[in-house]
Formats: structure tokens, C-alpha cells, sequence
């Protein structure tokens, strides 16, 4: 399986995610402003595997802070959890994990225990974030091939694969979990302008894998749904808010809109942690904007007149009408959402009780 990020010794080690398909460089993080750096340039992307990183920084961090005394110590990991919760606004799971990081110091500090201790505990919880990601890609992947008929042609947007959570994938968990069932897979991915991650990125893990895949650009998408090309779709997503609106990278809501018009199912993939139901609607979610180099340039090269005013925002809000469902770790949930994603955490709940 693709080493998305790994926990070796005193380091972070994570794929640059920024140099492929051209190279595979892998980047070793010895402190949590390098993790911190890496996820909000996007050395690390897709919200399941910031929320790991995350983690994995925070311990880190903490593994290596000369703190004397666990009150400073305690200051030293308020620090590190804000530094981290500053890099990436709108993937929920991000928060998720320095929420889940936060609960797990507050355990240790109130059972008394040392600075040392407390940096064990928050390794093994880094690990446990890290390990349980992979085991709901897997699940997910198992609840989302059942959708997918032997034979069909699959569209994915940006990157919602193995490189975006701890390994395996969302969307592209579903797509690999269909193969190893035996079907029969052709898979578009849109090229995702400006950063690319579907050309780049998605492209090239389902090649790795031999996985039939071609690229299209975005503009191509509505010409094969109408030319009948498509039969499904699945995408990822970096939060879903509760009444299932769903923010991912941005042209999702685009190809949503087509999907409805012609009539082709169109799911979400994401864990748990992705929905936040704290978030009532898509209208709530922030949006970031990112560098405007990222689409004035590629690579060296100028692709617009200097002065020429640009936008780039990372993500766009698909409403929750254009869903046929959400795929997660816990089953497909449907409309309405606000009664379904409310009661999945429920029941996980009462069973975690």
C-alpha cells in the first residue's frame, strides 16, 4: 500500500505530494512547525491524511518539547495544537484531530501524569488516528463497491485516493475496493485546475495499481455524461456539513450539477471525521484562498498577463439535493441527511458504549 505519511523513529516521513508524478520524494519532518509547513503547502493534502498529520505533528511536537514541568508543558501543546489548527480552514478533520489530541492530553494531565508520560499517550493516540484511517478507507471502500456494476466508467474529481487519507482512499477506495471484487473498472479523473491532483495525482496512483484510467479536463465532462460515457460518480470531501452540503475541491459542485442533469448517481466518500455537524449548512462552511500563483504559473512558466486579477478559491459547496448518497466507514447514508448523519453518530455511540 502507498506510504502516504508513516511514523519512523523521530520522524514524520510523508510523500511530497507537490513533485509527483514526476518524482517520488519523500519529506522527513523532525519537528511540528515542518509538519505544520508541510500540510499548509500542500506537501500533504486531502482532509483524512491532515487530520493524521496533524496528529502525528502534535505528538511530535510534544515528543521532542524541553518543557520543565507539566503546566509548561501543557502551554507548550496549547501552542502547538493552534499553530496546527491555523494551516488549512476548511478540512474539518484537521480540527477533528487536534480535538481527539486535546481530549487525550486532558485524560493524562487529569490521571497526573508526567510530561514524558504524556507524550507517550499522545504517540500511541497519533498512531491509533493513523491506524483506524486506513481501516475506514477499507470499510468504505467495502459499503461503496456495492453501488459500482461490473463494467461501468467512474468519474473522480481532485484526489480522493490513497494520497489523501493514510492509505487506501475515499473515493478511490471505493473504485479499488470494485476491482479487487473482480469488476471491470474504466475511471475518468477530471485534471482538477489549477493544482492538478486529479491528472497528477489520482491518475497515477490508479495507474500504479493498473487500474484503466484516463485524464480529462474538467470542460470534457458534461460532453461524455451527455454522450451516455459515465455511469457513476464519486468524489471526496474535506467537510460535510449536517444537513449533507459538502464542501470539496473546487468544480466538484460543476460536475454535481451535470451528474443531476443527467441523471448519473453521484456520491460522496468520507469517514466520519469529515462530517461536522456542528456546521448546519454549506453557507457556514469556510472557504479557503489560496496563492494566486498556484494559477498564474505552472512550475517556472507565466500562464497570465502580470496585473491581471486572479481568484483561487480551494473549495467549492455542493448542495445537498445533487447527493444520492454519502458513502462512510458506518454505511451509505441518504436523505435526509440531517436525520441520517445525526443518527450515524448515534448509533456509533451507543455502540463505542
Amino acid at each position: 500500500m502507498l506510504p502516504t505519511i508513516e511514523w519512523q523513529g523521530d520522524t514524520i516521513v510523508m510523500v511530497d505530494q507537490r513533485k509527483l508524478p514526476g518524482q517520488e520524494i519523500y519529506v522527513r519532518c523532525r519537528t511540528s512547525q515542518e509538519v505544520a509547513k508541510a500540510i499548509r503547502t500542500m506537501i500533504i493534502r486531502g482532509a483524512p491524511a491532515i487530520g493524521v498529520a496533524a496528529g502525528m505533528g502534535i505528538a511530535l511536537g510534544m515528543r521532542r518539547s524541553t518543557a520543565k514541568g507539566t503546566k509548561q508543558f501543557a502551554v507548550e501543546f496549547q501552542k502547538t495544537c493552534d499553530m496546527m489548527a491555523a494551516t488549512r480552514p476548511t478540512a474539518v478533520n484537521l480540527f477533528w484531530a487536534i480535538d481527539r489530541m486535546k481530549r487525550t492530553f486532558a485524560e493524562g494531565a487529569q490521571a497526573g501524569e508526567s510530561a514524558d508520560e504524556l507524550a507517550d499517550r499522545l504517540e500511541r493516540e497519533a498512531r491509533a488516528i493513523h491506524d483506524e484511517d486506513v481501516a475506514s478507507c477499507k470499510a468504505m471502500g467495502a459499503f461503496g463497491a456495492s453501488l459500482v456494476a461490473d463494467g461501468s466508467r467512474v468519474l473522480t474529481h481532485c484526489n480522493a485516493g490513497a494520497l489523501a487519507t493514510a492509505g487506501y482512499g475515499s473515493a478511490l477506495g471505493v473504485i479499488r475496493a470494485a476491482v479487487e471484487q473482480g469488476k471491470r473498472i474504466a475511471v475518468f479523473a477530471d485534471e482538477t485546475r489549477p493544482f492538478l491532483q486529479g491528472s497528477r495525482l489520482t491518475a497515477w496512483e490508479l495507474h500504479r495499481d493498473g487500474i484503466n484510467t484516463t485524464v480529462i479536463t474538467e470542460s470534457m465532462a458534461g460532453p461524455l455524461m451527455r454522450a451516455g460515457e459515465i455511469d457513476f460518480v464519486v468524489v471526496g470531501a474535506d467537510r460535510i456539513a449536517a444537513n449533507g452540503d459538502t464542501a470539496n475541491k473546487i468544480g466538484t459542485y460543476t460536475v454535481a450539477v451535470l451528474a443531476h442533469e443527467h441523471k448519473i448517481p453521484f456520491y460522496v466518500a468520507a469517514p466520519l471525521s469529515t462530517i461536522d455537524l456542528a456546521t448546519p449548512d454549506g453557507d457556514h462552511i469556510p472557504i479557503e484562498e489560496r496563492d494566486q500563483r498556484e494559477v498564474s504559473h505552472l512550475g517556472a512558466s507565466r500562464l497570465t498577463p502580470v496585473g491581471v486579477k486572479i481568484r483561487n478559491p480551494a473549495f467549492d459547496v455542493t448542495p445537498h439535493r445533487y447527493l444520492t448518497g454519502i458513502i462512510t466507514e458506518r454505511g451509505i447514508f441518504r436523505a435526509p441527511f440531517e436525520v441520517s448523519l445525526k443518527k450515524a453518530f448515534e448509533d456509533r455511540a451507543l455502540q463505542a458504549g
